[in-house]
């Protein structure tokens, strides 16, 4: 974050402490919480999150009500757009292996206010979503016994008819939270072996149903006589696609678990890859067998893989279905309740909510008060809350994180590296050196970022020839051969500022255009040639920002896996989430809005004033030496002290009211 200077407005610094950056320490891998993680267990954990539910009941529902058989294709096309997602959640877990998913990839890149609210929004979305699979869990385990526990419950218990609440107490629902919850505070081990027995019988019954299901297929099924292969066309298609995303919603468990981590570099990305791979073929080759085995038209999109296997004759497949089913709700569970309090210790851990909720059993080595506390939250909604019309809810949340994170995968990319507070570099000279005399100090690689250290004054002068000779620039500057065309207009931006105003307007103009996309010919009622024009002139607007960013210097050293193709993949992947966030009701956005403003009110009663990097500011910063090298040629030796307002406290500086140019921007500017 920018000093603010000594007559700047109050609102500015206001802004300021808002879009304030997280400070990482230099050692990373240092951390409260255990590190026991493999990268066989990030993959479990990511398949577990991402194959629940959704493959044996919404496979059956796109399939038979949006697409056809179709739906294999809309799967491929959501995994792909999952892909784009999934790699930029995959370099941040690597390069900042520290809990809190999108809330602390924002922190470190956007800001503290942005990245409170996507904290805020991933709380609510994963107490909905473990709360909505308990009750489906508890539903279709009670459908099995003929809704013996609903009729008990609503006889000899309670029930009640009151809006948004459910018709009974869902009290096993509640029950299998609690229970839960009480083993994943036991420690992380014992939630990657509960996971780890889950998902593995879930992948066996997944085999177990495409063994058999390919055995029954018939051809037959997708010919014209049924509707053929696209019944519903490249809309159809589309519209499939759109519903299948969120079937792949569950990776960023993943990262979630970077804290937890033996060795995150390399485990993130791998697990990442493995398991969206598994669970893309596993959609697909579940909706081919299913689609094979009866005609599309005919499927029930309550239970269709059971229904299916029943009206061939095996009905005794549909208990092994039945399994499968239950054992992958219980993986979604847990990863909903290992995720959760995770993002709550992160940011407790800030300072940006309550600290309560920063404490770690020093025994289990996880935060045992934000466990029990939302799993009882967690465990309440589900017993209470009829969730039907809170579920699309996920979707916005989830979507949201996406984009920001895209976004911060930009802005990081084309920004120089900064020291943090452990590892600035500091010295304290003598005051009474001289000039010319040999002396240790400290200077900044203008490649990686790194600190390296001359020992001479001819070293110095050698860095500052080597600088003006380069071909490179510094990461975030105009690169070298566009300053002939560009270098008037956006040579003298500091580095990385021009990116993120181009992020920002890729944003806007992404919005823009999927608004009129979506609402032109309908809603606003645009004639023709209005709504071509909008459409390409926020096409031009997406197009040149991405172009602008391409014409700065990225981060080219990386010991950590990078996203391909930046700014291409990040910026497509904003385009696809915000796509999908227009076409939500207007009842979500509504949710959304009462959200937020509940969140606000929290972060501004209490975030903002026990913020970790609110206080840092208010320390004196150390003092740091650095080389100037006037108009004349001399090199002169500076001490300075960055105060909290901004203002230059020099301790040992050479009067000279002559202008100076520091080492790194002599040779910009030569």
């Amino acid at each position: 974050m920018e000093t603010c200077p000594k007559g700047c407005t109050p609102a500015v610094r206001f802004c300021q402490r808002l879009n304030r950056l997280k400070t990482l320490d230099d050692d990373m891998m240092a951390t409260s919480l255990k590190r026991c993680l493999s990268t066989l267990d990030l993959t479990l954990l990511g398949v577990g999150g991402m194959v629940g539910s959704g493959l044996y009941v919404l496979t059956g529902t796109v399939a038979k009500d949006i697409v056809g058989p179709a739906v294999i294709i809309s799967f491929i096309i959501a995994g792909l757009a999952s892909l784009l997602a999934a790699f930029c959640y995959a370099e941040f877990g690597a390069r900042i292996p520290k809990t809190g998913s999108a809330y602390m990839f924002t922190y470190v890149s956007v800001g503290e206010v942005w990245a409170f609210l996507i904290g805020w929004n991933v709380i609510l979305e994963n107490m909905i979503g473990g709360a909505a699979v308990a009750r489906a869990w508890s539903g279709y385990l009670d459908s099995i016994f003929n809704h013996a526990i609903q009729n008990y419950t609503e006889t000899h218990i309670m029930q009640w008819d009151v809006p948004l609440l459910a018709h009974y107490p869902d009290l096993l629902a509640a029950g299998i939270l609690v229970v839960a919850s009480f083993f994943i505070s036991f420690g992380v081990q014992v939630s990657s072996y509960l996971n780890h027995i889950f998902s593995t019988i879930s992948m066996c019954v997944i085999v177990f149903i495409l063994i058999f299901g390919f055995m029954l297929a018939e051809p037959a099924n997708w010919s014209q006589k049924e509707g053929g292969f696209t019944p519903f066309g490249l809309s159809g298609i589309l519209a499939g696609s759109a519903t299948c995303f969120y079937a792949f919603v569950g990776f960023d468990v993943i990262a979630s678990s970077s804290e937890e981590t033996k060795n995150p570099q390399k485990s993130i990305p791998i697990a990442t890859a493995i398991s969206l791979g598994l669970a893309a073929a596993a959609y697909i080759l579940v909706s081919m067998v299913l689609t094979l085995m009866v005609p599309w038209h005919t499927l029930d999109p309550n239970s269709a893989l059971a229904d299916a296997f029943f009206r061939r004759g095996y009905s005794w497949a549909g208990v092994i279905v039945a399994i499968g089913s239950i054992c992958a709700m219980n993986t979604v569970l847990l990863c909903n309740l290992f995720s959760l309090p995770r993002i709550v210790y992160a940011m407790a851990e800030d300072g940006l909510f309550f600290s309560i909720f920063a404490r770690v059993n020093p025994i289990t080595k996880v935060p045992v008060n934000a466990i029990l506390v939302f799993g009882v939250l967690m465990a309440t909604m589900a017993l209470v809350f009829d969730l039907e019309a809170l579920v699309q809810f996920l979707s916005i949340g989830t979507l949201l994180a996406y984009t920001f994170v895209a976004a911060s995968v930009i802005v990081l990319r084309f920004h120089p590296d900064k020291t943090t507070s452990k590892g600035t570099a500091s010295t304290s000279p003598n005051p009474n050196a001289e000039p010319g005399a040999s002396s240790e100090s400290q200077t900044i690689n203008e490649d990686s970022g790194e600190l390296k250290q001359y020992e001479s004054f001819s070293d110095k002068l050698q860095l500052v020839e080597r600088q003006a000779s380069t071909e490179r620039r510094g990461v975030g500057q105009l690169k070298a051969y566009w300053d002939p065309y560009l270098g008037k207009l956006l040579g003298d931006w500091e580095p990385g500022k021009m990116v993120g105003y181009c992020v920002l307007n890729v944003i806007v103009s992404s919005v823009s255009f999927c608004v009129v996309l979506e609402f032109g010919t309908n809603q606003l009622h645009l004639p023709v040639w209005s709504f071509v024009v909008l459409l390409v002139f926020f096409s031009l607007a997406y197009v040149l920002s991405l172009a602008l960013i391409w014409f700065h210097e990225p981060q080219t050293s990386s010991k950590t896996f990078q996203v391909p193709l930046v700014p291409l993949t990040p910026a497509a992947s904003i385009l696809i989430n915000i796509f999908l966030m227009i076409k939500l009701s207007y009842l979500t956005w509504i949710r959304f809005t009462v959200w937020i403003a509940l969140g606000l009110f929290v972060y501004f009663g209490y975030g903002i004033w026990h913020s970790k990097e609110g206080l840092r500011d208010q320390l004196p910063k150390d003092i740091a030496a650095r080389y100037v090298v006037l108009p004349s040629g001399s090199l002169v030796e500076t001490v300075q002290s960055v105060q909290p307002d901004g203002q230059l406290d020099t301790s040992a500086h050479h009067n000279n009211p002559t202008p100076a140019l520091t080492a790194e921007g002599y040779a910009g500017n030569r």
